[in-house]
């Protein structure tokens, strides 16, 4: 399966009925599919009256082909360069010279109709849009597929940053992990050292073992309470899993999926910063949260 992006723009024309027809009128007929970002699947069918008969059938086939995403559908009518006025049959002129003449005998002052509304009638008399369902519906596809080419195209785009970017918060945690033992060893000197003048200071009256074993108790309490290697451990996983969704997309789609492993993420990288004992930890715990958030942000488009 290939990851698809939820922004993508297709359109389309038809020419009905077609050019190897005989036909009094044809009509060229435009499609547009916009497609942005959104929670869930958001349909919006902007149809000519004459095809909403067809809405029901058309959100089936969206629904379909596509799982997340706000998407626009507009079908809409085009004139041709060589399009010309419609030219009023007598059955119509007949029809509006008797409206006429209803009209006048109950409003004398009416004004007759001139050639131009004449024309905007014969317009609106010209026959409505009649595409037969199995047309429109082959027709809707194509766009469609040339919809989910741009959202692939997109998202095979979207993968290879959110990669990069998984491989650089892997670099981070693999300089996180060795801090945490140097500064475990720093701190135990330190607490040992400290120990060492308390005991010149207060002239042998305190039992240098017994100061010796108070200071590994300290060092101790303090490992434990800097301790990150279960953070670590876990932010690795969320980190091979994202990398195994962006390489091996489930058919499902991942979007809603890695949304999740992003905020584990997220809270794995605040609980590095708030243990931090040292200045390389605290700007480790930063550059991961910038990562994170634009992780965050581009896993937004993916479907």
């Amino acid at each position: 399966m290939a990851l698809h992006s939820m922004t993508g723009y297709a359109n389309a024309q038809l020419d009905w009925p077609p050019a190897d027809q005989n036909a009094s009128r044809r009509q060229r007929l435009g499609l547009e599919i916009r497609s942005v970002n959104s929670r869930f699947l958001d349909l919006t069918l902007r149809l000519p009256d004459e095809l909403r008969i067809h809405e029901t059938a058309l959100r089936e086939l969206l629904s379909q082909q596509l799982r997340r995403g706000k998407v626009e559908l507009r079908i809409y009518t085009e004139r041709t360069g060589h399009d010309g006025p419609t030219e009023p049959g007598p059955t119509l002129l007949q029809h509006l010279n008797r409206v006429q003449d209803t009209v006048w005998a109950w409003l004398p002052q009416a004004q007759p109709l001139s050639v131009a509304e004449v024309m905007r009638l014969a317009e609106g008399q010209g026959g409505g849009i009649d595409v037969p369902a199995a047309t429109l519906t082959q027709w809707v596809k194509r766009a469609l597929k040339q919809l989910n080419d741009a959202r692939q195209r997109e998202g095979d785009t979207l993968a290879q940053a959110l990669l990069n970017r998984t491989r650089e918060l892997k670099q981070l945690a693999e300089q996180a992990q060795p801090l945490v033992t140097q500064l475990v060893e720093q701190q135990k000197q330190k607490f040992l050292d400290r120990w060492q003048e308390a005991l010149k200071l207060v002239d042998g009256t305190v039992n240098a073992s017994s100061a010796q074993d108070r200071a590994l108790t300290e060092a101790t309490a303090f490992a434990i309470r800097i301790d990150v290697a279960e953070e670590i451990i876990r932010l690795q996983s969320h980190l091979h899993e994202i990398e195994r969704l962006l390489q091996s997309p489930p058919a499902e789609g991942v979007g809603k999926r890695l949304d999740f492993l992003i905020q584990e993420l997220h809270r794995e990288a605040n609980t590095l910063g708030s243990k931090s004992a040292v200045l390389e930890m605290t700007r480790i715990s930063i550059d991961m949260k910038v990562l994170i958030e634009q992780l965050r942000e581009q896993v937004q488009n993916l479907e």
